[in-house]
Order: structure tokens, then C-alpha cells, then sequence
């Protein structure tokens, strides 16, 4: 019985920490995935078959707060693409002067304008990098691998937009 009890008292002690940090209202930012925006509807100026600005709707309409408008006219805001652009670059050899790793790159170049054509954010560029390194051997695996660090890279490109939206001030 002595052995378990130092193992049941650090349980119970880690027990009453997460339940009065849990009773204080203690929650970690965007943990319940709600942002509060400051508009009630916003245009999205993406193609239909854009995959971020897919992912930027349905993290929008997530949150059943703002409505996505089909429009300009509609809309209490425009989110107007600039540029986005992916970059793949070497970033080292090996010493037969064959690619060891790349560099991934993500840019989005954005601004928010108001209904009346006010800018409330101005032009914004997001910039994101990982590195891949690849090997001949596993050239298909790699290839999965590239595909899902860009999708990494877009799904934090997608909650750095939502965080900077949220954060906007209307005048």
C-alpha cells in the first residue's frame, strides 16, 4: 500500500490543480475555437477552388457568428488577396552536390477593407517556412511529406488570418 500512495497523492494533487484552474475560467487562448470578429459578414476574394481560402470559411463559419457573403455589396468587410505564393528552394547539398534538404515557403500578401472601401487592415504579409530534407531513396514518400507540411503551413496561415481579423478595429 506505501508504494502506491505517493503515486495516488501526486494524482489527486494534479487533479485539484486542473480543477481550480478549470473553476477559475482558466482556458487557453482559441481553445474553444471561437474569435470574436469584429463584423457581422465579410467577402472573401479567393477563387471557389482555393484550398486556404476554403479553409478560411469554414474556420469562419465555425464560430456561427460571422456570415460569409456571397458579395461585396453584402459585406461589412472585403478580405482582398494581394498574392500568395508557395516557393520550394534548396537549402542544402551533400557532398556529392546532391540536394540534402529544401526550403518550404508560404506567403500570403492580404489586406481588409471596411464597406466603404476603408482600409482597416493594411496590406499584411504572412510568411511561413519549413524545411524538408529529402532523400532519392524515398522520393514518394517524400512527396506525401512536402504535401503535408504545405497543408501544415496553411492551416497556421489560416489561424494567424483569424487572429488578426479578430483583432481588427472598426472605425
Amino acid at each position: 500500500m506505501r508504494a502506491h500512495f505517493p503515486t495516488f497523492a501526486r494524482a489527486a494533487a494534479a487533479l485539484l490543480l486542473v480543477t481550480s484552474l478549470t473553476a477559475c475560467g482558466f482556458h487557453l487562448r482559441g481553445s474553444d475555437g471561437a474569435y470574436n470578429m469584429p463584423f457581422k459578414s465579410i467577402y472573401l476574394a479567393f477563387p471557389d477552388t482555393s484550398p486556404l481560402g476554403n479553409e478560411l470559411k469554414r474556420n469562419l463559419r465555425a464560430g456561427d457568428r460571422v456570415v460569409i457573403s456571397p458579395t461585396q455589396a453584402d459585406a461589412q468587410a472585403r478580405f482582398e488577396v494581394i498574392s500568395e505564393t508557395r516557393n520550394k528552394a534548396v537549402l542544402s547539398l551533400n557532398n556529392l552536390g546532391r540536394v540534402r534538404e529544401y526550403l518550404l515557403t508560404y506567403t500570403l500578401v492580404f489586406q481588409v477593407r471596411d464597406a466603404s472601401g476603408n482600409l482597416l487592415l493594411g496590406p499584411t504579409e504572412i510568411a511561413l517556412r519549413r524545411n524538408l530534407t529529402f532523400s532519392e531513396e524515398a522520393l514518394l514518400a517524400k512527396e506525401g511529406e512536402e504535401a503535408l507540411l504545405y497543408r501544415d503551413m496553411q492551416s497556421d496561415l489560416v489561424q494567424q488570418i483569424m487572429r488578426r481579423l479578430a483583432a481588427l478595429k472598426p472605425q
